[in-house]
């Protein structure tokens, strides 16, 4: 899983997309084994959760073949922080918003934050992980340097549009750039086409990564939404190139950006 020496690094393709483990730690045998079960968690994630498998609980839940009652208390609670995501969004956010049964906007942030939990349960305090461009940082990079880390730019592929640092950060970056797209407004029932991608940082990947997804489908909407959230900021870029930030927003915006 790792180069020996100081550190660990490793990555993981799973979930249907590629999550990677940077740890700053010492390498020592807690660590170790708190990487192969944060690896094992997020391969039962994807068991229960995955829209793509027949089998599993969230298919056979949205197929009506068993009830919630039925299922574990995990699953309720993950489908409790979706009813609270709805709440919180006024309904940007909706796990129901292709007709059928679908978490996946909060549960790859909530994946990759109980992955870091279990390194950070074990002693590892300098941690990043990526889960398919969704992030949770946790220390620092090196002694006395935050985690540096840069936002690929939606209209231009190679390039980056922000760079965010932190300590103890997560950032979720919903947007058109690899997927297409995919994003559903709700409301409409079609995919949503306001930004060209929105980044939002908190301080846990869970709720992050849903409000990302909100603030996409928002469009126009999505800088005050955020603005009015405590703890989260956001960068948005427009299809035009013209760019946004809250003013709270923990990162630098590329100079040649325009301002919306």
């Amino acid at each position: 899983m790792s180069d020996p020496g100081r550190g660990l690094r490793h990555v993981e393709h799973v979930m249907g997309t590629v999550i990677s483990f940077d740890i700053r730690d010492e390498r020592v045998p807690a660590v170790e084994a708190a990487l192969r079960e944060a690896v094992s968690w997020l391969h039962h994630v994807d068991e229960v959760y995955s829209t793509y498998r027949p089998d599993s609980a969230i298919s056979r839940l949205a197929r009506h073949e068993i009830g919630l009652a039925d299922c574990s208390s995990e699953v309720r609670e993950v489908l409790a922080l979706c009813r609270s995501a709805v709440r919180t969004s006024g309904g940007w956010f909706s796990h129901l918003a292709t007709g059928s049964l679908d978490p996946s906007g909060l549960v790859k942030g909530w994946a990759v934050e109980g992955a870091s939990q279990i390194l950070y349960d074990a002693g590892a305090r300098d941690t990043c992980l990526n889960g398919g461009g969704d992030l949770r940082l946790r220390g620092e990079s090196a002694p006395g340097s935050p985690w540096r880390v840069g936002i690929v730019h939606p209209l231009r592929p190679g390039e980056l549009c922000a760079t965010v640092e932190g300590t103890d950060l997560a950032i979720a970056t919903s947007g058109t750039a690899e997927r297409g797209a995919h994003v559903i407004n709700p409301h409409l029932g079609r995919p949503a086409r306001g930004l060209a991608s929105v980044t939002v940082t908190g301080t846990g990947l869970t709720m992050t990564d849903a409000y990302a997804t909100a603030a996409f489908a928002r469009g126009e909407s999505a800088r005050d939404w955020l603005a009015s959230l405590d703890g989260y900021e956001g960068f948005g870029v427009l299809p035009d190139g013209q760019s946004w930030h809250t003013d709270g927003f923990p990162g630098e915006t590329v100079p040649e950006l325009g301002s919306a």
